[in-house]
């Protein structure tokens, strides 16, 4: 009886693996089929017949081409801003102890919880109160808030693993701070950095909610541009701006695996014996 109650909860958690996978997975097909629709409008799904034509649309665009460049710019600098600051703000929250330690953490990693909406709106408020008005500076700022999280979690989650008798040991035999904090702390917890700064440039690619509160009529991002194409002239190219971003993420993680390995990202993410 209890072998059977066992075999039936093995095929419940099957089937519900099976459904969830099903359930991401779907929507993305999909619309990866549908980019490649031949007809001129917006049709049932299958389409009939295939075609680049949509990809033609969206590369053809100034709009869609801008919002790209400005998305590819924008990321870049968010992840190699956010790197910096999540690295030395993750290594003195494992490093060092002093008063409010965990308030400072806490407030580090709140833009993991509090809705982007929110940040969005407030961050405008507040650049306009201080009379920024400059779209790169706009976004940089809105993006480094919500991508400087990641770097610090995963950065956090290699140095926890890391015996702090490695660092003493280099800093005993003659290594100064700097010194250790490089050949010793950073190739440890290369796994980590590695990952954060990779979420952080997929996350700022994909943002929307912060960027539609910053973005202008001159200045937005390429998630933007295609939000506002859903409002006003809907067509597949936003499909094909989809499939797009699907392939960066996807070329995202095989960088990741090939730099790290995912079974270190999701498996072993701090430094072991």
């Amino acid at each position: 009886m209890k072998r059977l109650a066992d075999n039936v909860l093995g095929l419940l958690v099957v089937c519900l693996s099976a459904a969830t996978i099903a359930f991401l997975v779907t929507p993305l097909l999909i619309a990866t089929v549908m980019s490649f629709d031949s007809r001129d409008f917006l049709g049932a799904f299958p389409p009939p017949s295939l075609s680049l034509q949509w990809y033609v649309g969206f590369f053809s665009d100034a709009s869609y081409l801008k919002g790209l460049q400005v998305s590819l710019i924008l990321a870049l600098a968010a992840t190699a801003l956010s790197s910096l600051i999540g690295v030395a703000a993750a290594f003195t929250l494992d490093r060092y102890t002093f008063p409010g330690k965990d308030t400072l953490s806490a407030f580090f990693l709140s833009p993991l919880v509090v809705p982007h909406v929110i940040i969005g709106f407030s961050l405008l408020l507040f650049f306009s109160a201080i009379g920024v008005f400059d779209g790169w500076v706009r976004l940089i700022g809105g993006h480094l808030i919500i991508t400087v999280p990641y770097v610090i979690r995963t950065t956090l989650a290699s140095l926890v693993g890391i015996r702090k008798s490695l660092t003493e040991a280099a800093l005993i035999l003659g290594a100064t701070e700097r010194r250790s904090f490089w050949k010793v702390t950073v190739p440890l917890a290369k796994t980590g950095i590695a990952a954060g700064a990779v979420f952080a440039f997929a996350y700022s690619m994909d943002d929307v909610s912060v960027s539609l509160f910053l973005t202008g009529p001159d200045f937005y991002t390429l998630p933007v541009a295609m939000t506002t194409a859903m409002r006003s002239e809907f067509d597949l190219r936003i499909a094909a701006a989809a499939v797009c971003l699907i392939v960066l993420t996807i070329a995202l993680i095989w960088v990741l695996d090939r730099v790290v390995g995912l079974d270190k990202v999701i498996g072993q993410g701090v430094y072991h014996k």
